[in-house]
């Protein structure tokens, strides 16, 4: 690994704690991408997560807070981090070829389907309280 690569790695430690500690499960290769996703029944919140402060920097606390306020949690929990675990977030896109990419971004699966995408062109720029108001509408839709 080289020192970029490490520097890196250090830089996003607490951007991917902000989101193991709300329950997050990391999925950082392929193989946890699929196995989640061929196996996960009922629905799974995917944040995609990215080092962007201006729109990441939102999607993290909206996605922690909007957990806190939704009626009906989902079963599932997962996050890939675009631009560190590689392979991994080129797999969950996979998932949703009918979106173009976006990071970070927010998905919703229900039963291994997209229910609802929310790009980064709906996060970058809007206050946290109404991305959160937005995650936990759809949220409460989707999971009831």
């Amino acid at each position: 690994m080289n020192a970029y690569d490490e520097y890196m790695k250090e830089i996003v430690k607490p951007m991917r704690a902000e989101l193991v500690n709300v329950g997050f499960k990391e999925l950082t290769n392929a193989d946890m991408v699929n196995e989640h996703m061929s196996q996960a029944t009922g629905t799974s919140l995917v944040m995609i997560n990215s080092v962007c402060g201006c729109a990441a920097g939102l999607a993290r606390p909206a996605v922690a807070e909007a957990l806190n306020e939704v009626t009906n949690k989902p079963e599932h929990l997962v996050t890939v981090f675009a631009g560190q675990d590689q392979d991994a977030t080129y797999q969950m896109r996979a998932y949703f070829e009918e979106v173009p990419p976006s990071s970070p971004s927010i998905a919703i699966v229900k039963d291994g389907k997209l229910a609802y995408f929310i790009p980064r062109e709906q996060i970058e720029g809007f206050p946290m309280e109404q991305i959160k108001d937005h995650l936990v509408e759809v949220l409460n839709q989707v999971t009831a």
